[in-house]
């Protein structure tokens, strides 16, 4: 299944442009905020549907689904139903991931990581410790959209210093989305008086 990924965003207002604040502190002109496309249902299937088919041609054995709260909820639950496995999420505790809720996880048991976007993986990989901590296996990380920093399989760009995911380890996106960011001193939209930088995401 083909999908022009940046089409479903720019459809959804989920395309940002402007002056915008990252997780990771420095600024950017685009922003994807991929809760305007998830929260059209048929929408999010389609995008999961596609992304299930680059998992399942690869061979990739998977029994469960996790995604780190709150931005990978949505994204891991229809990719678990795409699937046809079990979704179950970790949450934050003290600079990393936890499981909660009467979520378990079986020794040996075959875990793929979802997020919504993939930036540097640092949330996804602090989610994979977790559930190996517990005894789990990830096999592979997913992603509706890859910000360029790590090397997802299908894509011709090579994985950044700023990664955080290991490399023995698959990412599967939808595609790549490859932003100008700048550190708040360099920002030439603070230098031309853009406004102030604004963090759109779920933590703004």
């Amino acid at each position: 299944m083909s999908i022009d990924v940046e089409k479903a965003y720019k459809d959804a207002n989920a395309l940002l442009e402007g002056h915008f604040l990252l997780a990771s502190g420095n600024h950017s002109n685009r922003y994807l905020q991929s809760a305007k496309v998830l929260e059209h249902p048929q929408k999010a299937a389609m995008l999961t549907d596609a992304l299930a088919q680059m998992i399942v041609a690869d061979g990739i054995e998977i029994d469960t689904v996790c995604a780190p709260a709150l931005g990978g909820v949505l994204a891991g639950y229809e990719l678990a139903r795409s699937l046809g496995v079990r979704s179950i999420f970790v949450e934050k505790q003290e600079g990393g991931m936890v499981l909660r809720r009467g979520f378990e996880v079986q020794k040996g048991e075959r875990i793929l990581i979802c997020e919504d976007i993939i930036t540097t993986g640092g949330s996804a990989r602090k989610a994979a410790k977790a559930i190996e901590a517990l005894g789990g296996i990830v096999v592979a990380f997913a992603s509706l959209a890859n910000r360029g920093f790590c090397k997802r399989v299908g894509s011709t760009i090579e994985a950044q210093t700023e990664c955080a995911l290991p490399q023995n380890i698959p990412l599967y996106a939808l595609d790549d989305f490859t932003f100008k960011m700048y550190a708040p001193e360099a920002c030439p939209l603070c230098k031309e008086g853009k406004g102030e930088a604004i963090k759109p995401g779920s933590q703004g």
